[in-house]
């Protein structure tokens, strides 16, 4: 895909963004607000990374580094443009942003239900870790 474009978020983006989620994400977040998106970006503008063709939002995943821990959310990307190296070139981003931070290892936060995307994952050389559980504690 010689005219897929992958940039970071803008806060200008927030919108768009949540738009797309909606179609192209599976399930939700208690921060799927704009606030939300826009406090990541502010925090961290290399974050949230996104796929653009023709100018229409195509992909997106979060690539947070705390420091610590390399942390990889949302990977999506439009139904109508699945299986076609846009899920791949956002994780080749998100990869490259760590090993420019010093990151060792990436994390990816995946729906247990979402099988399509555990294929994907596994395709990309990610690896389950049964040993792990993910523990929450919503505030609002």
């Amino acid at each position: 895909m010689n005219d897929l474009r992958i940039r970071p978020a803008t806060p200008a983006d927030a919108e768009s963004v949540l738009a797309f989620w909606t179609v192209a994400a599976e399930g939700t977040s208690i921060t799927d607000d704009v606030d939300g998106v826009t406090r990541l970006v502010g925090r961290d503008p290399e974050a949230l990374i996104l796929a653009e063709l023709d100018g229409l939002l195509v992909g997106s995943v979060i690539a947070g580094y705390d420091g610590w821990r390399c942390s990889l959310y949302r990977l999506a990307v439009l139904p109508s443009h699945r299986r076609r190296g846009i899920s791949a070139a956002l994780l080749e981003a998100a990869e490259r942003r760590f090993a420019a931070v010093g990151g060792r290892r990436a994390d990816a936060m995946v729906l247990e239900a979402n099988e399509r995307a555990h294929h994907a994952w596994s395709a990309a050389g990610y690896g389950r870790q049964d040993q792990w559980r993910r523990w929450v504690k919503p505030f609002a």
